[in-house]
C-alpha cells in the first residue's frame, strides 16, 4: 500500500505530549460530525492523531470511525507542517462519505495562519478560569 494516498508511519500522532500541546495551544474547531485540533508544527508533512474515546460506543464502531478519519485524510491531506487531532462525534459513523469530506476540509482550513489559535470570540477565553477562592 503506497502512493499518493497511503498513510505512512511519519503522519501518525501517537505521543500523549503531541496530543497534549495541540490541545492546549492548537485552533479546537467544532463540526456536527467531529471536532477538529490543528496546530503548526515544523515537521514536512502533516500528521495525524484520533481520539476516538468509549463516549462513542463499543470498539467495534471506535475502530470504524478511526478508519474512516484515516481515510479522510489519506485524500485530502492538508498542507505540510500541520498537526491535526480529529475526535469523531457518533454521527460519524452513519454519515455519507461526502458529509465528511466537506466538513473535514472546512474544519481543517478554519484556522489562523500556520494553525496559529483564532482569537476567542465574544470575549470569552477558552481555557477554563482560575477559581480565585474569594
Amino acid at each position: 500500500m503506497g502512493g499518493a494516498h497511503a498513510f505512512r508511519p511519519a503522519e501518525h500522532i501517537r505521543k500523549r505530549s503531541d496530543y497534549t500541546r495541540i490541545y492546549d495551544s492548537g485552533s479546537k474547531n467544532h463540526g456536527r460530525l467531529m471536532t477538529v485540533f490543528v496546530q503548526a508544527s515544523e515537521r514536512p508533512h502533516a500528521r495525524l492523531g484520533i481520539a476516538a474515546t468509549r463516549k462513542l460506543g463499543p470498539a467495534v464502531d471506535r475502530n470504524r470511525a478511526k478508519r474512516r478519519v484515516r481515510e479522510l485524510f489519506r485524500h485530502h491531506k492538508p498542507d505540510a507542517g500541520l498537526d491535526i487531532v480529529v475526535v469523531p462525534r457518533r454521527e460519524l459513523l452513519d454519515a455519507p462519505f461526502a458529509s465528511l469530506e466537506a466538513e473535514f476540509r472546512v474544519l481543517v482550513e478554519r484556522r489562523g495562519p500556520r494553525g496559529a489559535p483564532r482569537a476567542p470570540r465574544h470575549g470569552r477565553s477558552s481555557r477554563p478560569r482560575a477559581h480565585s477562592g474569594v
